[in-house]
């Protein structure tokens, strides 16, 4: 039994999950869920054992100096929680951290106990995957749960998945046996600039996420570096003539593909999103996932502020998809557990 003390009675609580690792490309889930706690000064109350769930060769503590005294941060997932005010307001249990070396199953056990302790409604666990997506066209998100009930009711995918997965899908299911009902929202990020950071995927996911459980979520400075991004991709892909030729293909097999969704319908659809995020003090169109980040901007990112990562997108090879989320691999691809060190 998990007992939660100096924790108040929750409204309406719903837990948001994000994890570094094989299902955070470009890291735009964990950034998201780490905006938030940001934003909404999240005040930590549990953590779970590093010692049960990380390999730490895998995922190693760090050192570091606080008045000259050192100290080590152990990986581990921590759990806080937000209250967003407002007409209506509510909770976020808001679970940060990395997706773990061992130990699946108990640790999904071991979260939807601090779910079911504190009331949770709905668990959302948001991903990021490698995908031919191109930069200049909005981000796509995907909505998908394995409920079938819960599909239809928020108007979201039912996933058809069969293959290699990550904590995001041992998680969501872990919730459906459980009776929990559980989203999972993925992003598509362009496999040809995959290093992180990607602002304009993170900016998608939050959006989504405003949707999907009704609420305002305060942007701050994301729709201005999700422009400043994407210009900085511009001006890199314009610098090789065979990525620049790859873009323009993969922008030419997006708008084929999307021709059917620019109904009455789907344009009603989005300008009633728009009106409501006005009326309601959120965010401006100019920071709406379907806008084209980069229009009138002068700004640029610039790769090399982060050593981390390639300063110029690599070459472009189509990487074999198996699909989780309705394009690209899941959770990214192979080549992306590098992103776990």
């Amino acid at each position: 039994m998990i007992e939660l003390e100096g924790v108040p009675e929750l409204i309406d609580p719903v837990m948001v999950a994000a994890f570094e690792g094989w299902n955070d490309a470009g890291d735009a889930a964990s950034t998201a869920v780490a905006h938030l706690d940001k934003e909404w000064k999240g005040e930590v109350f549990a953590a779970l054992d590093a010692e049960d769930y990380y390999d730490f060769q895998v995922n190693r503590p760090t050192v570091w100096l606080d008045g000259g005294v050192r100290k080590i941060t152990w990986p581990t997932t921590r759990l806080s929680v937000v209250r967003v005010g407002g007409d209506k307001p509510r909770d976020l249990v808001l679970v940060r951290g990395i997706e773990p070396s061992m130990r699946w199953r108990s640790f999904c056990n071991e979260l939807l106990g601090f779910a079911h302790e504190l009331g949770v409604e709905l668990v959302v666990i948001m991903g990021a995957l490698l995908g031919d997506t191109p930069h200049t066209r909005p981000v796509p998100v995907s909505g998908v749960t394995s409920d079938p009930d819960l599909a239809q009711r928020m108007d979201l995918e039912e996933t058809k998945y069969e293959g290699p997965t990550g904590i995001v899908g041992i998680l969501q299911e872990a919730c459906t046996h459980a009776g929990v009902p559980a989203v999972s929202l993925w992003a598509a990020v362009p496999h040809y600039v995959s290093q992180p950071p990607n602002p304009k995927a993170t900016l998608a996911l939050l959006n989504r996420l405003e949707d999907l459980i009704d609420v305002r979520i305060p942007l701050g400075e994301l729709p201005e570096d999700a422009r400043a991004w994407q210009v900085g991709v511009d001006q890199l892909a314009a610098e090789d003539s065979e990525v620049a030729e790859y873009v323009q293909t993969l922008e030419e097999a997006r708008d084929t593909a999307e021709l059917p969704e620019a109904s009455g319908e789907a344009i009603a659809r989005e300008f009633e999103r728009y009106l409501r995020r006005r009326d309601g003090g959120g965010p401006t169109p100019g920071g709406h996932a379907t806008v084209d980040g980069g229009d009138g901007t002068t700004g640029a990112w610039n790769p090399k502020d982060n050593p981390g990562g390639r300063t110029r997108p690599p070459k472009p090879a189509r990487p074999e998809a198996d699909t989780e989320a309705g394009s690209g691999t899941e959770a990214g691809a192979e080549d992306e557990d590098s992103s776990d060190d």
